[in-house]
This record gives C-alpha cells, structure tokens and sequence, in this order.
C-alpha cells in the first residue's frame, strides 16, 4: 500500500510540473510554481505518514470521538474565521499558507463511524443505529454545506460502502437508489408528466395482485405516492432556490438538458478533447498542446487526469487507473483479515472515500459525472488534499501492521 502510495504521489507531482511548466522557471524545484510547492506538500506528507505510523494504533479507537468532535469545532470555526477561495469560504488563511478543513473531516467521520459501528451491540438494521449513523455522516455534511463548498461534502456519500459492508437493510439502500434515479428523473422529465408516470406505476401497483389488494396494501401505496410526488417537489425546489446558477448549469449539461460547449460546458469540452487527442500512447512528456497553451482550467488541480491522458494516452491513463484499482482492493482484503471490527470498518472507510473521490473525479475529466471540484487523491495539487488522504491512508497501514496484537 505505502509502494502504490508513493507511486501515485510521484505521478502526480511529475503531472503536474507537466500542465504547468514554464520555459523561464525549468527547474522542478523551483518553490515560486505549482509543482516546487508540491514537493513541500510531499515531504511534509511523508513526516505525517511517518507520525501516524509511530502512533500507538489504540489511540486512534480510543480518541476517535474527540477528533471527531474537534473537527466539528474546527469546521464551525472556519465559518467565522475562515478565508472565501473559489467562492467556498472554507480555508484558514495563514500568510501564504492555506489549509483546507473538510479534507480532514473526512478522516476524523471514518473514525468516529468505525468506533461507533465497531460496538459489540449494534445492529445496523435498527432505527436508533441508522439515525446515529446518519447523525455521525450528516453533521460534517450540514457544516461542509454552510461553507458552500458542494463537492467536498457530496464525498461523503462514499460512506455508503461501509454501511452495505456492516449489513444495513437492503430496503435502505433500495431507498437510496430509487431517490438518485427520481432525483434525475426530476430534472429531466416535465413535472406534470413525471407525477402522471408515479400515479400509473401506483395503478398498477395497486392492481396487479387482486388478492393482495387489501386496504391497508392501497393505503400503503397511495403514500408512497404522495411521498414520491412531494420529493419530486423538494427536487425542484432545490434545484430552483438552493444550488447556485453554476451549479445549475453543470447538472443541465451533464443530463444532456443544454448543451454549452463554450460555457458552461467548456471545461468538460476541453477535458475530452485533451484526454481523447493523446491517443494510445500519447504525445509525450510536455509536448501535450492542451496542456501546453491552458486550454482546460483547473488542470494541476481538479483536472490533472488531462496531463495524463494527453501526454501519456491510453496506456499510461490505463496504469493510473490500475493503480487506484489495486490499492483500493488492496485496502478492502486487508481489511477484511482485520480481527477488530474498528479496523475492518475503518478500512472500508478509507477505501470508500478513495473510491469516491477516484470515480467522480476521472468522470468528471470524461463527461460523465458534474464537474463539482474535487481534487483526484495523490495526484491532483493541493497541500491539504493530500496531507488529508496520507493520514487517512497511513492510518489504516498501522492499524494493518498490528492486527495480530489488536484485539
């Protein structure tokens, strides 16, 4: 894990030097570009790797709950004393130096989730458990939210990996599905027309098993309906007064309602034509010409996939997806071997939230998921990104190292 870590990191900081070089600043040490202060980024992520390793692995079960709640603290305190960037204020600004809270919230929700569902009598399929749970994911959620920073707090939807894993009820997550798809649906379809397609599934409902067809049976069919029409309302109403214009625009173009390609869509645009242009091979090591003359924005941050594709096509895009292939796996069969259940569930955070980020960050780059400006972790620029993903990463690799003595 520590090798694909360090592997990924490498590909990344070369990555980015690539969609930012300068002919008058070469070198890649150079700690006035994007790439010089990368460099500091990795080596003080290496001295946290280093710390999390030294750190007995009790600590983080026993004061899992007091990193939770102080980062709670911590993310209330950035909504007063924090700096506005790319308008989320969501960063404490100190001097030069800029730190991004949410990223470490995530670290502290998979310990205070994996200390929770880690108790001996709890049982996932009972109400209380699943109201806990949903408080524990939520607050950090609701925080995240006020701080207008969209994207990071829709990664924690990742955590839904670790509540299939620890046997939440399949009508739970049959739920979960049936709102994403009447949430799109809602976007996409007329009102008038989507409220007539429930009813007539009702109808149906209703009608196709004559002997089942008992008050109670209608009863229960006809709320469902309502609750389903009231959602299709709360949908539009979100939509309309609550995500802001640009946020709007992305969800219109991603669903095929508008088609912008020099707006709204250009990133997308860009994005595919860069990846697409480098062929199986690619055009090589700084000779990418979308990169080279910016035409994607945000191209060492949200959108490095790009360098990647452009410069070392199909092939070297492959091996990067590999990558995050075999070390997410790789997360998921040590923890399952874990012999507590805080590690093993802690595992399945971590590998939920890598996957997460992997999944709509690459679909973001191809078109097929809202540009909603997350960073794609290890390789993307950014200090508190990957300070965040070493700890969460290096945390587990201790909790690994001492699972014979765990107990």
């Amino acid at each position: 894990m520590a090798g694909l870590y360090l592997a990924l990191v490498l590909i990344g900081w070369i990555n980015i030097y690539a969609a930012v070089y300068n002919e008058e600043h070469r070198s890649i040490f150079d700690l006035s570009q994007n790439y010089g202060r990368q460099l500091v980024w990795i080596v003080t992520s290496m001295a946290l790797a280093l710390f999390a390793l030294v750190v007995d692995a009790k600590f983080y079960n026993a004061f899992s709950f007091i990193i939770y709640l102080s980062m709670l603290i911590i993310l209330v305190a950035v909504l007063f004393l924090g700096t506005t960037i790319s308008g989320a204020k969501a960063w404490f600004q100190l001097g030069s130096f800029s730190i991004q809270p949410s990223e470490f919230a995530k670290v502290a929700t998979a310990l205070a989730l994996a200390r929770y569902l880690g108790t001996m009598d709890i049982n996932l399929k009972s109400f209380r458990t699943q109201m806990n749970t949903a408080l524990i994911i939520g607050v950090p959620i609701a925080l995240i939210l006020l701080e207008n920073d969209t994207g990071t707090a829709l990664m924690f939807i990742g955590f839904i990996i670790v509540l299939f894993r620890e046997g939440i009820s399949s009508k739970v997550m049959l739920t979960g599905l049936c709102l994403v798809i009447l949430s799109i649906l809602s976007l996409w379809l007329d009102r008038l027309l989507l409220i007539g397609i429930l009813a007539g599934i009702a109808i149906i409902a209703i009608f196709v098993k004559r002997r089942g067809r008992t008050l109670k049976r209608i009863l229960f069919i006809v709320a469902l309906l309502v609750l389903a029409i009231g959602y299709v309302f709360a949908v539009d109403f979100v939509f309309d007064h609550v995500l802001e214009p640009h946020q709007q625009n992305r969800l219109n173009v991603l669903l095929g309602i508008e088609d912008d390609p020099r707006g709204i869509g250009y990133n997308v645009n860009q994005s595919k034509i860069a990846i697409g242009s480098g062929g199986f091979f690619g055009k090589g090591f700084l000779q990418g010409t979308q990169t080279k003359f910016d035409f994607v924005p945000e191209q060492s941050t949200d959108f490095i996939f790009c360098t990647v594709g452009e410069e070392w096509g199909f092939l070297g895009s492959t091996l990067v997806v590999a990558l995050y292939v075999w070390l997410i796996v790789r997360i998921i069969l040590k923890a399952e071997r874990q012999r507590t259940s805080f590690s093993r569930i802690y595992g399945y955070g971590v590998a939920s939230i890598l996957f997460t980020h992997f999944m709509i960050n690459i679909g973001m780059t191809i078109g097929v998921t809202p540009v909603i400006g997350i960073p794609l972790p290890f390789l993307s620029y950014g200090g508190s990104c990957l300070w965040a993903f070493t700890i969460l990463l290096f945390i587990f690799i201790k909790l690994d190292s001492k699972r014979l003595e765990l107990i």
